[in-house]
């Protein structure tokens, strides 16, 4: 219910008023049974936007940090993740990811439509990345179409760091559902997860315009950070 209630009353319409979303493909998205919404990730809005612009309900793949914060704040937050349906991810190893594709078989047997970001993070500097297996697996095993869905936008209204969004154009650009029945039955084959994972990022890539990065954005990240921390200048010893 409170999923309603900040779709329709609270939440909704105050950013269809902010971002003023420009729609384009939204026929594309199944209007009934289950499949999988896979988009970019630029922006924390987008965690917003996007079930905000569809007809029907969507439960999002959100990181656990968003309901293991501390303080009020952190707890204002996990409860309003958890009132909106989303789901905690612990992306933190192999056995975490297995437990992300349990939740997520989880919504899609109740027919209805999940949300997932491939890259795994926000994208920290506008590029797209290479996309995880975990969308593949999903996609194979319960048989299901996977929408491609590009933000554009939201990185300039609101990038990485920055508390309040600034008004800026915004574009959510659905395309044609991918279908890979012709794959079913060879969910455990890894060549075959990484070709379904590469063709449902290109679809973004061709909705997106980004520039494409072929790297895993967390490893870049963590390579940056540390390369930033090399470059900060020593304290020389007293």
């Amino acid at each position: 219910m409170f999923y309603y209630v900040l779709k329709y009353v609270l939440l909704g319409p105050l950013l269809r008023l902010a971002f003023r979303p420009r729609i384009e493909g939204l026929e594309h998205v199944p209007e009934t049974g289950p499949a999988i919404i896979a988009g970019n990730h630029l922006s924390f809005a987008d965690h917003f936007l996007m079930p905000a612009v569809l007809k029907r309900r969507i439960t999002f793949l959100a990181k656990a940090e968003y309901f293991t914060g501390p303080g009020i704040k952190g707890r204002l937050t996990a409860g309003f993740f958890r009132s909106a349906g989303q789901i905690p991810v612990d992306r933190s190893g192999k056995e975490a990811g297995q437990a992300a594709i349990r939740e997520g078989l989880g919504v899609l047997s109740k027919d209805e439509l999940l949300g997932i970001y491939p890259e795994g993070t926000r994208s920290h500097d506008g590029r797209l990345y290479k996309g995880k297996v975990g969308v593949a697996v999903m996609a194979l095993r319960a048989g299901v179409p996977v929408v491609p869905c590009a933000m554009i936008g939201t990185f300039e209204a609101q990038p990485p760091g920055q508390v309040l969004p600034t008004l800026h154009p915004v574009v959510i650009r659905f395309g044609k559902p991918l279908d890979f029945s012709r794959y079913a039955g060879m969910e455990n084959e890894k060549a075959i997860l990484r070709a379904v994972t590469d063709e449902i990022m290109y679809a973004i890539l061709k909705l997106s315009e980004q520039e494409y990065v072929d790297e895993y954005a967390a490893v870049v990240k963590a390579a940056e950070a540390t390369e930033q921390k090399r470059k900060l200048p020593r304290m020389p010893l007293s």
